[in-house]
């Protein structure tokens, strides 16, 4: 593994992972993560199979060891409706093809951190999305107690959409993930004004209905005209306060 680096700066580059990164990607994983991955997972990234990824190298290095990767990103593509963000999306359903690219590793070696690598690999990872006109979005998965990791992806403009109690399980011992998204071509689902309107009409009628029944069963029993006003007047108040509670729990998205 590498010592803490010299007083110069180092000079960083990004290319493609290789199969001769298996073994420093697997060394650099143990270190850092507390999740174990099976050799079947180093072995799809170096070579490829349905993982993309990239890497960093410090060329300036002094021992030599130029092309040893001191960072890297690891991502897979998932179609929309295998995701767990499906709702969360503004796409073309009748489209099979909509796509979204999922990070599953980022990494940087500790004495390498603090030089924007790991921003520099998830900008690449943003530009890969973008390259893609039928891709909505990245995201990924960060355990609750990961401070700087969400610290990190918001700086970044992921948005936290979700808490998902007990997603990971750790050492015997479950912890919750925080679920962030980066949308790209528009992918964010907000409700438009038409959809705005059509639910609130929806719902009056719904109400007015309510409305009717409950003013018909007091006719029946002949409460006075003041009475019935006063009462309507009041849920119609309490009702569109509730109208704007749900406007905001739907159309909010992160």
């Amino acid at each position: 593994m590498l010592e803490p680096r010299a007083a110069h700066r180092p000079t960083i580059i990004y290319r493609p992972i290789r199969p001769s990164d298996l073994e420093i990607l697997e060394q650099i994983h143990a270190a850092l993560f507390p999740i174990r991955y099976e050799r079947e997972f180093f072995l799809d990234v170096v070579n490829g199979h349905g993982i993309v990824s990239w890497v960093a190298v410090d060329i300036s290095r002094l021992d030599g060891q130029n092309d040893e990767l001191i960072g890297f990103v690891t991502t897979r593509i998932i179609p929309v409706t295998e995701s767990e963000i499906e709702d969360l999306l503004r796409y073309d359903a009748s489209r099979k093809d909509q796509i979204l690219v999922y990070i599953l590793t980022l990494g940087v070696v500790e004495c390498y951190r603090n030089l924007g690598i790991a921003t520099s690999l998830v900008r690449e990872v943003i530009k890969y999305a973008s390259s893609m006109p039928n891709c909505r979005a990245v995201y990924l998965h960060v355990i609750a107690y990961n401070q700087p990791a969400i610290s990190f992806y918001k700086k970044m403009l992921f948005k936290l959409v979700r808490r998902l109690p007990n997603f990971y399980y750790v050492q015997g011992q479950h912890y919750d993930s925080y679920l962030f998204v980066f949308y790209v071509h528009g992918g964010r689902y907000t409700c438009s004004p038409q959809e705005i309107m059509s639910a609130v009409a929806a719902y009056f009628r719904g109400l007015f209905r309510m409305l009717s029944a409950k003013l018909r069963r007091n006719e029946e029993k002949s409460l006075p005209r003041w009475s019935k006003y006063k009462e309507t007047s009041t849920l119609l108040v309490t009702q569109n306060k509730r109208i704007l509670g749900a406007e905001n729990a739907t159309c909010q998205s992160g």
